[in-house]
């Protein structure tokens, strides 16, 4: 792998909830990618949740209370770097957050100016180019908030396009939600699994062995529907195929071991 701007900024890396639970092979993929396109990595020890689920419960006071120790955790740093496009579209609304308090609002100004998905980033900023291989046909789920809040859809085409070995077929409804949405699928149970259910028929439909994503939350969704219907499609963050992290297992197939 290789980039074309020489400076080397040094790079907080965000670990989202999920990824530090479920899927730590996610994080360890991103900083490979980063030091790869030449950034200094730094994973804060005492970051925590960025407060998307308090914030979409309504719950802006404990949503403020996490905002103001990530804003601190990360302020320092040339930029914020997650893979996540959920996570870092609520730090994109941190500004939102504090409204009235002219000191808080011009720090989370500051820090959601230079917070990035992963793959945007990499594209975006530091323009790196991919040398890894896949074999394999996949199919990508374009999951809500890093395609509508932060318009990632382009820069994970440009980067798999260059993965050896692999082909990409694209599903209808790519950009159509897989009922995840965090607290929507507890709350709705039976509607997202109609979404899922439409989203499996879809992968079905593409040919694809492979299903790639850039959320990890939409991935587990989805990777969990295909294992219980049976079908026999491997689930990976995008991040893990970039970085030729695919020899252990795929993603909702950790369990069924």
């Amino acid at each position: 792998m290789s980039h074309s701007n020489r400076a080397e900024p040094r790079v907080g890396l965000m670990a989202t909830c999920l990824m530090n639970v479920f899927r730590p092979n996610i994080g360890f993929s991103a900083a490979d990618l980063l030091r790869a396109a030449g950034c200094r990595v730094e994973v804060p020890n005492d970051q925590t949740c960025c407060g998307q689920p308090a914030y979409s419960a309504g719950d802006d006071d404990a949503a403020r209370a996490m905002a103001r120790q990530l804003i601190e955790q990360f302020e320092a740093f040339d930029y914020l770097v997650s893979p996540s496009g959920s996570c870092i579209g609520t730090v994109r609304k941190y500004p939102q957050l504090f409204a009235d308090d002219d000191a808080w609002r011009a720090r989370a100004e500051a820090l959601a100016a230079k917070a990035y998905e992963l793959l945007s980033f990499l594209v975006d900023v530091r323009r790196i180019a991919i040398d890894a291989r896949y074999q394999g046909k996949a199919t990508y789920h374009d999951s809500c908030s890093g395609l509508r809040q932060l318009g990632v859809k382009r820069q994970p085409r440009e980067l798999l396009s260059q993965v050896e070995g692999l082909e990409i077929a694209e599903m209808d409804d790519a950009e159509v939600c897989c009922g995840f949405g965090g607290s929507f699928c507890v709350k709705y149970p039976k509607i997202s699994e109609k979404m899922v259910d439409d989203k499996l028929k879809s992968i079905a439909a593409s040919g694809a062995d492979t299903l790639l994503g850039g959320d990890l939350g939409c991935l587990m969704n989805i990777a969990g529907r295909l294992r219980r219907s049976g079908a026999k499609v491997r689930v990976w963050h995008t991040a893990e195929v970039l970085a030729g992290r695919t020899d252990g297992a795929a993603i909702g197939e950790e369990e069924a071991r």
